[in-house]
């Protein structure tokens, strides 16, 4: 299965002043899989080490942090001899076994000959309950769910991921159909490793989303085992009011949803869990478009986004059958599978910083505004061929903005004051801006 982090953690390895790398992302978006792929294509050895409930770790970690004797306590446990040249540690689940996470300092400043990839399903969380981190001495990757490139390649079609790279619009237009056909069935199946294997071995969507709902169930379960407990119920309740959130025309995320007299204060918290776990994405509004946009969030107003689309639609009970019904895949709930598709395509570029903005004063609101090397750039997503983009207009006029995006079910166009982008093209965005 091609993901793309695997380049960048190739350029990790190449770089001579490489510090201990963590893989973050939500469980079961593959960390484990990529490290060990990683391990097996690009070394001779991989020593894989697993913290969960791993006594023996325990009692390696719990001494002083001697790289040496660590080393020959991870030979041991792997059975053979660790060298630096051609060997990757990879140390999972590390937030299991806090000074196993700490000795990642050591790694850099001691031994930074040896090549260490961490990964924790919860380090986010794990983090912010006060876990010792070795703050500047690590580097960071983030992975996410397959994205729609990912899940064309991962369908055996290499050759449209090419051309979708290639820049060549009006080539990629006479193959609209076939990217059409595939990201209807992406926004079924989503990005989830398992349930796309599912999906290709079977070409059954029951399957797919008896593995979906399992997944889900296990976030769930998440809940209930590594929450606080004073905090379980507003998790869940949260957690599930989000497909409602998406439901809405104006998709701000709003409390009395969540529970009627509900609080800002009372939820934060939970937000917070769930976003540490990579669970959801919170793109909070701005107020107007300066640099740098960070400076210009408007805290109490945001929108919440789950992991992933096809998760988004099993909590939902989307039917496969809308698969064939035209474009009404693209349509369903007021557009929100889209927003969550879009946004899924944003997040996978490390360059994009996301948020969103609406206007005090009219309905007027533009769902994305990236700020990148590019500068910033508002982006509406339409659900359909639609081309009007009344809150795009205003919101360019009203703050002079140089460039802007619509993503639609048309053509690639470009005109005096916006580009529109295929759907299926959203990935590439960064190309036509």
């Amino acid at each position: 299965m091609y993901r793309k982090l695997m380049e960048s953690l190739k350029k990790w390895k190449n770089d001579p002043a490489k510090k201990p790398v963590i893989i973050r992302g939500a469980r079961q978006v593959g960390k484990t899989w990529l490290m060990k792929e990683f391990g097996r294509t690009c070394y001779e050895k991989c020593a894989y080490i697993s913290m969960d409930e791993n006594e023996v770790m325990q009692d390696v970690f719990r001494d002083a942090f001697d790289i040496e004797r660590i080393i020959s306590a991870l030979e041991i446990a792997v059975g053979f001899k660790i060298t630096p040249e051609d060997t990757l540690i990879i140390f999972d689940e590390v937030q299991e076994i806090p000074r196993a996470l700490k000795s990642l300092k050591y790694f850099c400043e001691n031994a930074p000959e040896y090549h260490v990839a961490a990964a924790g399903s919860l380090l986010g969380v794990a983090l912010h309950e006060g876990t010792s981190f070795p703050v500047g001495k690590v580097e960071f990757l983030d992975l996410y769910p397959l994205d729609y490139q990912e899940f064309l390649c991962a369908c055996g079609e290499e050759t449209l991921t090419e051309l979708l790279k290639s820049g060549d619009t009006r080539m990629i237009t006479v193959f609209k159909n076939k990217y059409i056909d595939y990201l209807k069935m992406y926004y079924y199946v989503g990005g989830m490793p398992e349930a796309v294997v599912t999906y290709l071995k079977s070409r059954d969507l029951k399957k797919v989303r008896v593995v979906q709902n399992r997944l889900l169930s296990a976030y769930e379960n998440d809940f209930s085992k590594h929450a606080p407990a004073e905090i379980v119920t507003r998790i869940r309740m949260l957690w599930n009011s989000i497909p409602t959130q998406l439901a809405r025309e104006n998709k701000k995320f709003v409390y009395g949803l969540v529970r009627e007299g509900a609080r800002a204060r009372e939820y934060e918290v939970a937000i917070t869990w769930l976003a540490d776990c990579g669970l959801v994405y919170r793109i909070n509004r701005i107020k107007k478009p300066d640099f740098p946009l960070r400076a210009y969030q408007d805290f109490r107003a945001f929108k919440l986004f789950i992991v992933d689309i096809g998760l988004l639609g099993a909590m939902t009970r989307l039917g496969a059958k809308l698969i064939l019904e035209g474009n009404r895949m693209f349509e369903e709930f007021k557009g929100a599978l889209t927003e969550q598709y879009v946004l899924q395509q944003l997040v996978n570029d490390p360059e994009n910083d996301i948020f969103y903005w609406s206007s005090d004063t009219t309905p007027s609101e533009v769902d994305f505004i990236l700020q990148n090397e590019d500068g910033i750039v508002p982006v509406e997503v339409k659900a359909e061929e639609n081309l009007q983009a009344k809150s795009l207009r205003f919101f360019c006029e009203k703050f002079q903005t140089g460039k802007a995006v619509r993503t639609s079910m048309s053509d690639y166009r470009k005109q005096e004051w916006m580009v529109n982008i295929p759907l299926y093209l959203a990935g590439e965005m960064g190309k036509y801006i």
